[in-house]
């Protein structure tokens, strides 16, 4: 069940709806990772209060707590209904920054699965050891040290 804003205003006081103005969705969207960490810490702490009050309330209603204020709680509607809307808030928080997470890892594993698409360099690679690169410039190997072996020979006059 979505609450208006102008409910909203009514049931929180003005720290609490700022903190719930931040979760709705335009607002959202502009809040960066580390505040949304904190966003959701300071809507829990207000959630959890508001449940305390609510259930102490409650059982001032039945008669098994004393009264802490002046006069006894006669009805706790109004802090249950401050309690589900920043649980509310925590939720759709906690949703965004759960999607936030998984995009975030989402495009990782894709980049992750292309890099191991593309196909190795013909260039050498550490882990493989040295490979020769012929260079066709150059003459087979041997050639020229025989052909320079068989005129020497000639010159001295023969083999020894």
């Amino acid at each position: 069940m979505s609450v208006s804003r102008r409910r909203e205003q009514r049931l929180l006081d003005a720290n609490e709806a700022d903190l719930v103005g931040r979760s709705h969705r335009p607002d959202l969207g502009t809040v960066g990772d580390t505040q949304l960490s904190e966003l959701i810490r300071l809507l829990r702490e207000r959630r959890d209060r508001a449940r305390d009050v609510s259930r102490r309330q409650r059982r001032e209603v039945r008669g098994k707590a004393a009264p802490s204020g002046a006069r006894p709680a006669s009805d706790n509607t109004g802090t249950r209904e401050k309690a589900a809307l920043l649980a509310a808030a925590v939720k759709r928080v906690s949703k965004e920054q759960e999607r936030r997470r998984s995009t975030t890892a989402t495009h990782s594993r894709r980049a992750l699965a292309m890099k191991k698409a593309v196909s190795r360099p013909t260039t050498r690679a550490s882990n493989e050891g040295m490979r020769s690169i012929p260079d066709e410039t150059r003459a087979p190997s041997g050639a020229l040290n025989e052909e320079g072996q068989e005129i020497a020979m000639r010159r001295s006059g023969g083999p020894r």
